[in-house]
């Protein structure tokens, strides 16, 4: 983000500019209500804030607002006039969620004496900035968040903040593979000085900023610094001990956005955090299994394309890495990615997309045969005998099942 001198000479007056220019970014109008709803002193903090700053556009769904007083009861009166969820999370402090659509509006009300106080509880100066909204627009900046976000640094407002949450610990390293972050060298040391605390977080907080690290366009360059913090040691055991190498341009140039969306996190994933760490994380059941999965097969690499597989082997591994073929391809040699990808992207490709031509139903009709394990052999066979260009119709098909079949004998005593 580049502050122009006469943008940031209007910002020092009184802020009232830059104040005006993010609000109409933030385009109010299509907020899930009015903005005259929200009473008079409310602000907007946190990350709408930051990103506006940073002039990343687009429609913001989570937004996060600061209220004088009585944000509950200001929830329930949007339910009720605008329809939606009002959602207590915390009757104690007054906190509330209302939930319209894929919208997710947090209203919290101010904690301390004044607006000043509540800020600089927060975990970072850049998420420490709040826009007054009514009845003029303005910055409120009482830890040089402004400043920061224009050095593109992040830095903790205290060492306090960051032990009562100790997950700030780890969205520290999620802005960074965001936002390119730099880390002060004192928020740096605080980090690994209590990196022990993570582990006292609720698991479904902690998988939820992994999940937007991995996923973040600096994380290539996040991650040995995650590592080396020890940040996710206690879910880390039996994973990759190896050191994590970024992955250059070079590598990926044949791959379309699409196909890195799907490889890249997965591939982050499987390195940070072993099969049990993801179980106790609470991820679900089809990325542990990718994960799983993935894991294996990387510890099969031969660095030829997996090349010196035997036939059965091969379909395997298309078998089991289908759905997610690019995280393996990111691995094999240059010269091997762009066929491989090819491959992939043709859905009729019989290896890449492997698929018996006769499926369980047809076989047991066609031959008259009972439900039992040989139908699963069968369909493999046939699934390698085309995968491998050694079927080319049904006819064929069928005729190769009735020879297996007979030559086999799988229910007969």
């Amino acid at each position: 983000m580049t502050f122009h001198s006469e943008t940031q000479s209007i910002l020092d007056a009184n802020g009232s500019y830059m104040g005006k220019m993010l609000l109409q970014q933030l385009k109010p109008d299509a907020w899930p209500f009015d903005l005259h709803d929200l009473p008079e002193g409310t602000v907007l903090v946190g990350g709408a804030v930051r990103d506006g700053l940073l002039n990343k556009h687009g429609l913001l769904s989570d937004l996060d607002f600061v209220l004088p007083s009585n944000a509950i009861k200001t929830c329930q009166k949007f339910a009720k006039k605008y329809g939606g969820r009002a959602i207590e999370l915390d009757a104690k402090r007054d906190i509330a969620r209302y939930v319209f659509k894929d919208w997710k509006i947090d209203l919290a009300s101010q904690i301390g004496n004044n607006l000043e106080e509540d800020l600089l509880r927060r975990d970072f100066s850049v998420n420490a900035i709040a826009l007054n909204l009514l009845p003029i627009p303005f910055l409120i900046d009482p830890s040089g968040g402004l400043q920061d976000l224009e050095e593109k640094k992040l830095l903790a407002i205290n060492e306090s903040n960051l032990i009562d949450d100790p997950l700030r610990i780890l969205r520290a390293l999620r802005l960074k593979s965001e936002s390119n972050f730099s880390l002060d060298p004192q928020t740096e040391d605080w980090l690994k000085i209590h990196a022990h605390l993570l582990k006292s977080v609720a698991c479904e907080r902690i998988k939820m900023e992994i999940e937007r690290l991995i996923n973040g366009h600096w994380a290539d360059d996040v991650i040995p610094l995650l590592i080396q913090l020890n940040l996710l040691e206690p879910w880390r055991e039996n994973s990759k001990s190896d050191e994590y190498t970024p992955l250059s341009l070079k590598n990926v140039s044949s791959f379309t956005p699409n196909e890195l969306k799907l490889a890249l996190p997965l591939v982050r994933l499987t390195h940070l955090l072993s099969d049990q760490g993801l179980v106790n994380l609470g991820f679900s059941r089809k990325i542990i299994k990718s994960c799983n999965l993935l894991r294996i097969w990387q510890k099969r690499n031969d660095g030829f394309a997996y090349e010196k597989l035997n036939e059965l082997d091969r379909l395997q591994l298309h078998l089991d890495l289908e759905n997610v073929l690019p995280s393996i391809i990111l691995s094999i040699p240059n010269k091997s990615k762009k066929n491989w990808l090819q491959r992939w992207r043709d859905p009729l490709d019989p290896l890449f997309h492997p698929v018996s031509p006769l499926d369980g139903n047809t076989l047991k009709e066609a031959f008259q045969i009972p439900e039992g394990p040989w139908i699963g052999k069968l369909m493999f066979f046939l699934c390698k005998e085309k995968a491998f260009g050694r079927l080319h119709n049904s006819d064929e098909a069928f005729e190769l099942a009735r020879y297996w079949l007979e030559h086999n004998q799988p229910f007969c005593d």
